[in-house]
């Protein structure tokens, strides 16, 4: 066979290149004027509502996030102390919030899902609402919640909080969680009755309890990784109805405090989020590096042009999420770099096992624990 001339391979990669990067621009584009934000509000009914916390060693970012969340109104707050070694229960008793033992977890079953399902028993309200122990609740956000699960009619709401990202080493990845949304998922496909076309994100999910019982808690994603997505697809498939919002000035999140931690947690979504397929993940590695670093080193067709898509990208998604600060546009420098920068955890994605908070999983399509 012969070889393939040069100028045919440039003008292909050139051609994929480009193409990519203006399919990720046009849906960054619909998603400026699509995607919903949560604004100020009270929704017309005020149902029961109770806010659920799935915590395990979370006592140091509890007084942080607690007392705001504490104060939204909720008829009642739970935190669900899942077996932590930190003192998380004393913490969340003494700031006032309602505490229950987790459970041992049943054969089969991953830590958040079996956190979430005890929760769900535990309450007594007819809107639940999950959320992440790092999340921050700003004056008036449940209202605000309610009033969109309202305005939409959604049986799950769930929130894309704005990242709070203090130190250069959780800004080096951290952001991406919002440019892996809004830059691949364009919102409209969301009205769309295929599961296939469903997400969630987990850190905040307020839930129908009707629906959530429905379809029988967390049972079916008892065994996911990425629990969040894969419940809600479960729930459409049942006919659940989806939405998606930004959390805008009302709710925010600190995911991580340090580059490691950024990498330990992506690393567990990573497999997942590439359907399993470690040929897939590697191709995503090296497409990144192709497209967003490799331009700043040789000189490529169209180099011009992805030099300055690889650092207007992450601006544009910040601007978006209403992350407007001088640091948080400095970050779109980094864009060539996060290819380079996420390469340990594609590496720790590969592995057959992957270990968060303190518990092990078998990277298998089913995900089974260890």
């Amino acid at each position: 066979m012969p070889p393939v001339p040069p100028a045919l391979t440039a003008r292909v990669y050139r051609s994929l290149a480009l193409g990519w990067l203006a399919t990720k621009a046009a849906v960054l584009l619909i998603n400026a004027v699509a995607f919903p934000r949560l604004r100020p509000g009270t929704p017309e009914a005020r149902p029961r509502v109770s806010v659920l916390v799935p915590a395990r060693n979370e006592a140091q970012i509890l007084p942080v996030t607690l007392p705001s969340l504490l104060g939204q109104g909720a008829d009642e707050v739970i935190v669900l102390d899942d077996r932590s070694a930190d003192g998380t229960a004393d913490v969340a008793a003494r700031l006032g919030a309602r505490v229950i033992r987790g459970q041992p977890r049943p054969a089969g079953w991953h830590g958040k899902p079996w956190a979430c399902q005890q929760l769900l028993h535990a309450a007594t309200g007819d809107v639940l609402i999950f959320v992440d122990a790092d999340v921050t609740w700003q004056p008036g956000a449940l209202d605000a919640m309610l009033a969109e699960l309202e305005r939409t009619g959604a049986d799950l709401l769930s929130v894309q909080p704005r990242q709070h990202n203090l130190t250069l080493g959780e800004r080096l990845l951290t952001p991406l969680v919002d440019a892996a949304v809004l830059s691949y998922f364009p919102y409209p496909l969301i009205r769309l009755p295929q599961a296939a076309a469903g997400m969630a994100n987990g850190q905040v999910m307020a839930l129908r309890r009707a629906a959530l019982e429905g379809v029988g808690g967390f049972r079916a994603v008892r065994q996911a990784v990425l629990d969040d997505t894969a419940f809600a697809r479960h729930l459409k498939a049942r006919g659940g109805q989806l939405a998606v919002a930004l959390g805008g000035d009302v709710v925010g999140v600190r995911m991580y405090g340090s580059y490691p931690q950024s990498v330990a947690g992506f690393s567990k979504n990573a497999l997942p989020l590439h359907l399993q397929s470690r040929p897939l993940l590697v191709l995503s590695a090296l497409a990144h590096l192709g497209v967003y670093t490799l331009p700043w080193v040789v000189r490529l067709p169209g180099w011009r042009v992805l030099r300055v898509a690889s650092v207007l990208e992450r601006l544009l998604v910040n601007l978006l999420t209403g992350r407007r600060r001088p640091a948080d546009l400095l970050e779109g420098l980094l864009g060539p770099l996060t290819p380079l920068l996420a390469l340990p955890v594609y590496a720790r994605a590969l592995r057959r096992t992957v270990t968060w908070k303190g518990r092990t999983y078998q990277q298998t399509p089913e995900g089974r624990q260890e």
